[in-house]
């Protein structure tokens, strides 16, 4: 789908980020990575480039089957010791890829944005998606695609709260995209469903909300694969220390964990952490919010087909109906919300 561009502009700005890891326009290496400067008043706004659809790309793709990664890496793994076991992995082999493609002082920071970087990573690991994975021991991957979509309802109030008042458009944009994902919740309902789980999932969007915001506005590293790094490394091992205390090594034999939950977690790991991650972190620097945020509209409706064509399951027309909505949400704000 082609989506009209934000902040048009006849190009962007010299000191721009480079594209993430896995996006075709700008290798990591290539150059120093630097936040964009705030666009002086009355010059041309800067154009959302390829590498941000690329991004967007990974994002929505990737991140809309890690719902199945980890629905098949709980049934043989504790929650929380994979998650944080995941994040880890991830973000050492990122510090390792940073250091040797751009040289080890790329990932010197101050002592301000590493704080910064921790506090994100503690709130979208094991705060976000660590809940996440210890939902869907309990609710289906599929439900828990759908509750996520609550993230950019979360936004919104955030911007209001902090005095941005968002446009009538990025409102409505909100509320479509909700409707249509009620659509889609219809036929996924059936069966019992532990209302903890679902609890957990709206708790976990509300934490990955506030993480992802306060990314834009706290001293971060400029390079953001090194805060990506920082964030998942701390992250995980956050995991990892919740894991022991709710005492998931108890009973663990690394024995019975099945080879598809092996497989499971790799594919998490190289794609849903070190690839999608890393393209996440760099878009919340290089895109409005509010673009970013229409992930978390796409992610379901990645995880419905996918579930159609892995799965087997039925295609229905509330999927269909309930997708085209979800769609006509993400370009209402993606038109509308151009600086949210």
């Amino acid at each position: 789908m082609t989506s009209p561009a934000v902040d048009p502009a006849p190009e962007a700005p010299l000191g721009a980020p480079e594209a993430p890891l896995g996006a075709p326009e700008a290798p990591l290496g290539a150059s120093e990575l630097r936040t964009p400067a705030a666009p002086t008043p009355g010059a041309p706004a800067r154009r959302i480039t390829g590498a941000v659809w690329a991004a967007l790309g990974i994002v929505y793709v990737v991140w809309g089957s890690t719902y199945l990664g980890i629905r098949i890496v709980v049934e043989t793994m504790p929650p929380f010791l994979s998650s944080g076991a995941r994040f880890v992995t991830a973000g050492l082999l990122l510090a390792g890829i940073i250091a040797w493609r751009q040289g080890p002082a790329a990932l010197k920071v101050t002592r301000r944005q590493l704080g910064s970087a921790v506090l994100v990573g503690l709130l979208l690991i094991p705060g976000g998606n660590g809940l996440v994975v210890l939902a869907e021991t309990s609710i289906p991957s599929g439900l828990a695609a759908l509750l996520i979509s609550v993230v950019p309802a979360w936004v919104v109030i955030l911007k209001a709260v902090t005095g941005q008042r968002p446009t009538a458009g990025g409102v409505a944009g909100v509320l479509l995209g909700l409707v249509g994902l009620g659509v889609l919740t219809l036929p996924g309902l059936s069966g019992d469903v532990k209302v903890v789980g679902v609890v957990l999932v709206v708790v976990a969007t509300l934490l990955w909300s506030v993480g992802s915001f306060s990314s834009a506005r706290l001293p971060m590293p400029a390079n953001p694969f090194t805060a990506s790094a920082y964030e998942m490394i701390a992250g995980g091992l956050a995991g990892l220390v919740i894991g022991l205390v709710r005492g998931e090594q108890h009973g663990l034999d690394l024995g019975d964990v099945s080879g598809r939950s092996w497989a499971a977690l790799a594919y998490l790991i190289v794609f849903g952490s070190l690839i999608a991650f890393t393209a996440y972190a760099w878009l919340l620097q290089a895109a409005p919010l509010s673009l970013v945020a229409t992930y978390a509209y796409v992610n379901p409706v990645v995880a419905v087909a996918l579930g159609a064509l892995v799965l087997n399951e039925a295609l229905s027309w509330p999927i269909v109906l309930g997708g085209a909505i979800v769609v006509g949400g993400v370009c209402l704000i993606v038109s509308t919300e151009r600086r949210g």
